[in-house]
């Protein structure tokens, strides 16, 4: 699907995030930039040594004391199919706290760091919504709402990855405006 007025195709996947073949595979980081759980530990098992050694390069100049939530940062992708990979750190769901303004920073910012990188497709999975326990349905609409207002040229294509079935039925809701 395209969004009005724009170039850019939204697509959904179910599938694994490491095997796609794009320019920019965006990871759902911890501040640290050195690996973790889900999509971040898979990200790194898979890109190898080269994106640890690029995150770290990163620790020691800029990021000392690690990405702030909702900021973007690339490295190499190492062994992915991707060119780049570029990290992002959602923030943890708190039912007292509205931190969906944290959670679209991730896409746009993420978006923005791929444009520089000349990329014309992006792979996301959906940011936060592990352990970091945001509402799928919720994070489904944030993220497509988010993708649709900041992707833009070069970018030809956002593909949504998603691991389970469920998370893809809510993201193919939030696309459709079904949900």
């Amino acid at each position: 699907m395209t969004a009005p007025g724009s170039t850019v195709r939204i697509t959904l996947v179910r599938g694994d995030i490491t095997e796609q073949d794009v320019d920019v595979v965006v990871n759902a980081a911890n501040s640290s930039l050195l690996g973790g759980g889900g999509v971040d530990g898979a990200i790194h098992r898979r890109g190898g040594p080269a994106v640890l050694a690029d995150c770290r390069r990163l620790r020691a100049s800029h990021y000392g004391k690690g990405l702030p939530t909702g900021r973007a940062v690339a490295t190499t992708a190492g062994n992915l199919p991707a060119r780049h990979v570029v990290h992002t750190v959602g923030p943890v769901y708190r039912r007292e706290a509205d931190q969906s303004d944290l959670l679209a920073s991730c896409y746009r910012e993420s978006l923005r760091v791929a444009v520089e990188l000349g990329a014309r497709t992006v792979a996301f999975p959906a940011i936060s919504t592990g352990v970091y326990g945001w509402p799928m349905d919720d994070g489904a609409r944030i993220a497509v709402t988010a993708c649709r207002e900041a992707a833009g040229p070069p970018l030809t294509e956002v593909r949504f990855v998603l691991f389970d079935r469920q998370a893809y039925e809510h993201f193919a809701r939030a696309l459709h405006g079904t949900g």
